[in-house]
């Protein structure tokens, strides 16, 4: 773990992360199905605005515009060749941002899974993708990122890829899964497989945990298992997606207010995770929000499903079986019914 990173977690009970950079670049005139990772020498100046107001809304944490940045994503818009240039203008752009503000701020060099499908269902191999999440996390480290961020994973085939090629860096390396598939990732990964990952990984994370998914309510779920099944010294990480997407005028907007991810943040912390943002439609007023609400918050006991449900709204079935398990598993009862997997949406470029 870089000391940085170690030293705010030993200080401090809690980390803010950032929000989206997707849709919040939609709105800066980002066309959807292009390429964020352009705008990094396109229009540098709107990268920059994005992370100091995030900054300034009070995050300890700031993701690079790189979650797409690796040679499979990019090759879909010819630029793979660019690499290089765009993962480090990246990591500049965030890093200048960071030190110009005048108190801590991390710089986490995003890094997105590839789009492809790994073997042996589909045809991309264990080496080829460490290789890809190698040069990409390189070229984050030359432009002076503190730790690499893996993020919206759902396999764990190309979590482990992933992980294995940052780790070439030497830099401390953050990892989180989406759990958008009734409880489990769309490749049927639970909170339970990453926290087992966690255990076997040596040298092990600095923190793991879920971000992206289906509503703040459901990651809280999956913080709450994951808290039962990780070691008790992990480091989690809680990343909602704000509300629930809706098409309105044509556009895609997020229903969830500042006020929804306030109590989620709260509900976060007491759920066990340390490092607390926002994920697709989180704006920096969500951000600003969810500081005020920790900074007053007294912590209280870990919560259970209802009270998660009566803050946040519903969670699935798959969720409610895998903490009913958790429970029966502390009792020494036989466990909880097993989730049931069904096919999900693939996510795209980070919200």
């Amino acid at each position: 773990m870089s000391d940085r990173l170690a030293r705010l977690l030993a200080t401090r009970p809690w980390l803010l992360a950032d929000g989206a950079t997707g849709s919040n670049l939609f709105a800066e005139g980002l066309v959807s199905g292009d390429a964020p990772e352009l705008w990094n020498v396109a229009h540098p100046d709107r990268i920059a605005t994005l992370h100091r107001r995030f900054i300034e809304a009070g995050a300890d944490i700031i993701l690079t515009n790189s979650f797409g940045g690796n040679r499979y994503r990019l090759a879909l818009h010819k630029a793979e060749a660019r690499l290089a240039e765009l993962n480090e203008a990246a990591a500049r752009i965030a890093r200048r941002e960071a030190d110009a503000c005048g108190r801590d701020v991390l710089v986490a060099g995003c890094m997105g899974p590839t789009g492809e499908i790994m073997a042996p269902v589909g045809t991309l191999g264990f080496d080829a993708a460490k290789d890809a999440f190698a040069e990409q996390a390189a070229a984050l480290a030359r432009g002076g990122v503190d730790v690499l961020w893996i993020e919206t994973m759902s396999a764990r085939e190309e979590a482990e890829a992933a992980i294995a090629g940052a780790a070439t860096t030497g830099l401390p390396v953050i990892c989180t899964l989406s759990f958008d598939t009734n409880g489990r990732t769309m490749m049927g990964l639970a909170p339970a497989d990453l926290a087992a990952l966690g255990r076997e990984l040596v040298p092990g994370l600095a923190a793991c945990g879920a971000n992206c998914g289906v509503g703040a309510s459901e990651l809280v779920a999956a913080i709450l298992n994951l808290a039962a099944a990780a070691r008790p010294d992990a480091v989690l990480v809680a990343k909602a997606n704000c509300g629930i997407p809706q098409y309105v005028d044509g556009a895609i907007r997020y229903d969830g207010t500042p006020e929804l991810m306030a109590r989620y943040a709260c509900l976060a912390l007491d759920s066990g995770a340390r490092i607390i943002g926002g994920c697709c439609g989180t704006t920096p007023e969500h951000i600003r929000a969810m500081r005020e609400a920790l900074e007053t918050h007294r912590p209280g006991p870990r919560p259970d499903l209802d009270n998660v449900v009566a803050a946040l709204g519903e969670v699935s079935n798959g969720a409610r079986a895998q903490f009913r398990g958790e429970l029966d598993r502390r009792a020494g009862a036989a466990p909880g019914a097993n989730t049931t997997r069904r096919s999900s949406r693939r996510h795209d470029n980070r919200g």
